[in-house]
């Protein structure tokens, strides 16, 4: 079995991807540009590709008679054409449950440093302000402590059901919002616009479809009257950038901490980057999900599922 994996550099350097097993021929890129006839000759001797982010359309998938297996690096799988993997009888596997701490850590990392000022008074020291002020201290921008304030959740997988208990360790009171427009399905969960109404933070770990799509709007963001911190570990179509860049300016929130965009990396003209130095405002480059032990565990389950293919080729991944 020849398996090509198109984008290794997607991975930190120093993590070890070796072929998983029943692979007899490996091949590895760092990068694949978005080029379809590029891909298809990589990938002409192909019975397996690994990637990450790389665009699998129906033309690829149709010039590649030998492909059996799309195994992806990551859970979502909006970059492959699902309906061409069925048609040709390509079998289609992602790999969830690896971020299960990563994501949750860096959600309270972003959380904290928008509302400490993190950033702000990193540089503060940095750049002789704090010297100049003569002060012990420096105090410019107040520090919000998360204890006693409400956490509100939109999102309640295995992630936001760990930001939960991490949450309440702070003392924090925790929303589980339901989803837009219906009645909560249990007492567990409140309904979605009294989240709004009630959080002091609202974390994003909804996955990005028609429903979710722009779900924090100028509307959406109108009914927040708590002027909230929004944090988005979720997907970067999840929120309107220049809804939530003109919230920021009109201070309806308080600040935004996102580790997604909407288009990624990041494109120049995104008006989030006008808020780049606003002392409640912190971007990261979509790598919550990827910390040393989450990448290892990650190609654990990969090669398992792999190997376990290459076993038998009926092998499903629930």
């Amino acid at each position: 079995m020849q398996a090509v994996f198109l984008d290794k550099g997607t991975f930190s350097d120093g993590i070890d991807l070796p072929a998983p097993a029943g692979v007899s021929d490996y091949i590895t890129y760092n990068d694949t540009p978005k080029d379809t006839d590029l891909i298809i000759e990589r990938c002409k001797d192909a019975d397996i590709i690994i990637t990450n982010k790389v665009q699998i359309g129906a033309e690829v998938i149709a010039g590649l008679p030998k492909l059996k297996l799309i195994q992806l690096t990551a859970t979502g799988m909006n970059n492959v054409d699902q309906a061409a993997c069925d048609k040709h009888g390509v079998a289609l596997y992602n790999v969830a449950g690896y971020a299960v701490k990563s994501v949750p850590e860096h959600t309270f990392m972003l959380m904290l440093t928008a509302m400490r000022a993190g950033i702000h008074y990193h540089q503060k020291v940095a750049d002789g302000t704090w010297l100049a002020n003569g002060n012990f201290c420096l105090l410019d921008i107040p520090l919000i402590d998360l204890e006693d304030k409400t956490l509100g959740i939109i999102g309640i997988g295995t992630i936001g059901k760990r930001v939960t208990k991490i949450a309440r360790a702070f003392g924090m009171t925790v929303l589980w919002a339901e989803h837009q427009g219906r009645t909560p399905r249990s007492d567990e969960y409140t309904a979605f616009d009294e989240v709004l109404a009630r959080a002091d933070v609202i974390s994003l770990h909804c996955p990005l479809n028609e429903q979710t799509e722009h779900l924090v709007n100028k509307d959406t963001l109108a009914k927040m009257s708590k002027q909230p911190l929004i944090v988005n570990v979720a997907r970067g179509g999840v929120v309107d950038s220049q809804a939530l860049t003109d919230a920021i300016n009109n201070e309806q929130i308080i600040g935004y901490a996102s580790d997604v965009f909407e288009q990624e990396p990041i494109a120049d003209n995104d008006p989030l980057l006008s808020l780049s130095d606003h002392p409640r405002v912190i971007f990261s480059p979509h790598n919550a999900w990827g910390s040393k032990s989450a990448q290892e565990t990650l190609w654990q389950i990969l090669s398992k599922q792999v190997a376990d293919f290459i076993d038998n080729p009926q092998t499903t991944n629930d």
